[in-house]
């Protein structure tokens, strides 16, 4: 799925906390009916020339946070970002302590992604993980990492790993009682 953020917002400069909570009501209604599998919403700014901290705050932020608290098969990306735009995700994000993840697309087709913010080294070392290995569960890194990561069960890893699906960096696939993690985008 991907949305256009100059036409939700109207306008190819996007500032103000009512505007980008006009934004999330859309947003909310676009992602309303639950997919049944991991779907990325792309948040296009390919159009938009200025997004201030108040509006992505209230809209993109916002629209991650409520989607990956109802644990939806939905995974906003911020996709094609100038780098204005990013300058101003990152000083936001830096005060919050949080990570988004971006895309650059083209032609409806996504040819890089990367997370914007800061990891911690575990949670970093997670994440490279579960991009190098395409898919895995806690089980599976504890026991093919047990010798360089001093921890003795499943739980840290399993911790880092459900931390980086409810900050929308990684899809969490539920098989019965246990959960995989896998890439947002599949060879990227």
């Amino acid at each position: 799925m991907i949305l256009n953020m100059a036409q939700m917002g109207g306008d190819d400069v996007l500032s103000g906390a009512t505007t980008g909570r006009m934004v999330l009501a859309d947003l909310l209604k676009a992602t309303a009916s639950e997919p049944p599998v991991v779907t990325p919403v792309l948040l296009n700014f390919e159009w938009v020339k200025v997004a201030t901290s108040s509006f992505l705050r209230e809209s993109v932020l916002a629209f991650r946070d409520a989607i990956r608290s109802r644990r939806s098969n939905f995974y906003p990306v911020v996709a094609n970002v100038n780098a204005d735009v990013r300058e101003e995700l990152e000083d936001l994000l830096s005060r919050r302590g949080g990570v988004l993840m971006s895309c650059v697309a083209r032609n409806d087709e996504v040819v890089e992604a990367e997370p914007i913010g800061d990891l911690d080294p575990k949670q970093r070392l997670t994440f490279d993980l579960v991009q190098q290995r395409r898919e895995t569960d806690a089980g599976e890194l504890m026991r093919d990492f047990a010798a360089t990561d001093p921890v003795k069960s499943p739980t840290a890893w399993n911790n880092r790993l459900a931390s980086l699906a409810m900050l929308g960096l990684v899809a969490e696939i539920s098989q019965g009682r246990s959960k995989r993690y896998k890439p947002i985008f599949e060879g990227v």
